[in-house]
């Protein structure tokens, strides 16, 4: 499987949009993380965040301390993809009237068509 193909599956609850976006203010301990992007299992975030490691996005610093500490932070990749995903959904925003009226459209031009 691609790498495109890889990062959609993860990204069946838009993990992969938030944690990201949560990292651009700090970094975060694993159960804060959870907390921030909400609605999110355990084990999808745990896997998500180990595609993001994997991929050169996220760096996980693991402490020697007990009980064990473990932060997350975006790396240069990670912090310059996660900006390009925030741009994105702003214009996304910005721009949803004008999808919402071309599939109007589209829907009436399907309804009349012969």
């Amino acid at each position: 499987m691609g790498h495109a193909g890889r990062l959609g599956r993860v990204d069946d609850r838009g993990v992969l949009r938030h944690a990201p976006a949560a990292l651009l203010e700090r970094s975060y301990r694993f159960s804060e993380l959870r907390r921030e992007v909400g609605g999110v299992s355990e084990k999808m975030l745990a896997q998500t965040l180990q595609t993001l490691e994997r991929d050169g996005f996220v760096h996980r610093d693991a402490k020697p301390v007990i009980p064990p500490r473990v932060d997350y932070s975006l790396t240069g990749l990670g912090r310059e993809a996660a900006e390009q995903v925030w741009a994105l959904a702003r214009w996304t925003e910005c721009r949803l009237d004008a999808v919402r009226s071309a599939r109007e459209t589209y829907d009436e031009r399907k309804a009349h068509a012969p």
